[in-house]
């Protein structure tokens, strides 16, 4: 029988061995960029591999996901998910953006689709997985990045979705009720002379959709017999701005958005236009006391020009709260690889400012969600680049087999723990609840 150290090594060896196969599905996933709920060839790419590598599967969940299943050998223990998301942004100046779409990965999600997959590799050694309890669950997941919101609301008009984001709909669908732990890991650009960084967190939020209906009329022979429904939206944006004076310094209060219909034409007051719009705060509580400055002041720009206002509040993600027996393992396993120096640990409440689906799971079961180097440019632009796919695909799959031997290796003692000592901040059914509260419609008229 081998010891955990011993497993680790022939974990590593296995994804070594076939690292550049890792890479290349990362970059073959970077060469065909789909947005949420879109992703149907990366979907089929991942059902591919699963099925080569002889895991059962199921597809087609919260529309594109995948849930797979492998047993370990040594009889029942905590199931462990690792996680990979599907889905790129839509960044039509990217240089691997999609030229039809504008669909592009500039936020590192074809790596994780590699690192997944990796990980699976090297558990899935056979000496390493006879000596495994448990199960360890690999999961493709669709639609992290909350883009597109139309055509989302469309999906849930449909009856397709009812929350508009992968991890979101798979908590409502129950494909979370059987696993224990999940882990996951994400590229970044941002870390220096580090390899990885652990802990901290992320901002949540609440997604608004906003409708402005005014009067049309021509522009320059008649602009008195119309309701001008862009200024109504300017009177919004500045009253939003306005208020940053009384937003609290430790809420990381971030409210920003795009205007996706601005008129028709030029000669025309414009009368209908759409915004769709991002508050995001560091708790719960911040995130619905300033969603409801926000609404104020989109109803206050309707009233000053007798327009009307439709606001769609859309529930948003929760803040990510990473489990600290996983985040130690997570820490034992880089340092060891790569060296106290190259390992960044961040303070609780350190955060990041941007917003994560994970944040949803880790409020309900034991979640990690650490990153990784390998990237340079700044997130979410056309800069965003991979560069070193070692750091970003290979160091990560490691990691993650890695912690996973050390929950189910010998009888699953670290994960019997991590689970024992779990403190949910919500239980399923409170979580739903919370997030169908967000989900409302006001209507107001200015006119009146």
């Amino acid at each position: 029988m081998l010891n955990t150290q011993e497993l680790k090594q022939k974990a590593c060896a296995a994804i070594d061995k076939r690292k550049q196969e890792l890479i290349e599905i990362a970059k073959d996933v970077l060469s065909h960029p789909e947005p949420g709920f879109c992703e149907v060839r990366t979907a089929d790419l991942v059902a591919r591999k699963f099925q080569e590598m002889g895991i059962s599967h199921r597809k087609g969940l919260a529309l594109t996901g995948l849930k797979g299943s492998v047993a370990g050998g040594n009889g029942a223990g905590p199931r462990v998910a690792i996680i990979g998301e599907l889905d790129s942004l839509v960044v039509s100046e990217h240089p691997h953006a999609d030229p039809d779409t504008g669909a592009a990965h500039a936020c590192g999600h074809h790596c994780q689709i590699g690192m997944m997959l990796g990980a699976l590799t090297g558990l899935m050694v056979p000496e390493v997985l006879e000596q495994l309890s448990g199960e360890i669950v690999p999961f493709a997941v669709p639609a992290e990045e909350f883009i597109q919101v139309t055509r989302r609301l469309e999906l849930r008009e449909e009856k397709k979705i009812e929350f508009m984001s992968g991890k979101q709909e798979m908590i409502r669908l129950g494909e979370f009720d059987d696993v224990d732990i999940a882990m996951m890991c994400h590229t970044a650009s941002d870390m220096g002379e580090r390899k990885f960084a652990i802990g901290g967190t992320s901002n949540g939020h609440i997604v608004k959709y906003v409708e402005f209906h005014g009067k049309g009329s021509h522009a320059g022979g008649a602009p008195h017999l119309g309701i001008n429904a862009l200024n109504a939206a300017s009177f919004a944006l500045q009253a939003i701005n306005s208020n940053r004076e009384v937003f609290q310094d430790d809420d990381t209060v971030r409210i920003h958005g795009i205007m996706t219909r601005g008129g028709e034409a030029v000669s025309a007051v414009p009368a209908d236009v759409r915004l769709e719009w991002r508050v995001r705060s560091a708790t719960p509580k911040a995130v619905v006391s300033n969603s409801t400055i926000v609404d104020r002041c989109f109803k206050a720009g309707a009233l000053a020009v007798g327009a009307s206002v439709k606001i769609t509040n859309i529930p948003g993600y929760l803040p990510i709260r990473h489990n600290s027996g996983l985040q130690e393992l997570f820490q034992r396993n880089c340092v060891n690889m790569m060296g106290e120096s190259s390992v960044l640990v961040m303070p609780a409440r350190r955060n990041r400012g941007g917003s994560t689906d994970m944040g949803d799971l880790s409020q309900i079961i034991p979640s990690c969600h650490p990153y990784t180097s390998g990237a340079v440019g700044a997130g979410h632009s056309k800069e965003y680049l991979i560069t070193d796919y070692e750091s970003a695909v290979v160091n990560p799959a490691k990691i993650m087999a890695m912690v996973a031997i050390d929950l189910l290796s010998d009888g699953a003692a670290k994960g019997n723990e991590v689970i024992s000592n779990h403190r949910p901040a919500m239980k399923k059914d409170a979580y739903l609840r919370f997030q169908r509260e967000r989900a409302e419609v006001i209507e107001y008229d200015g006119s009146r």
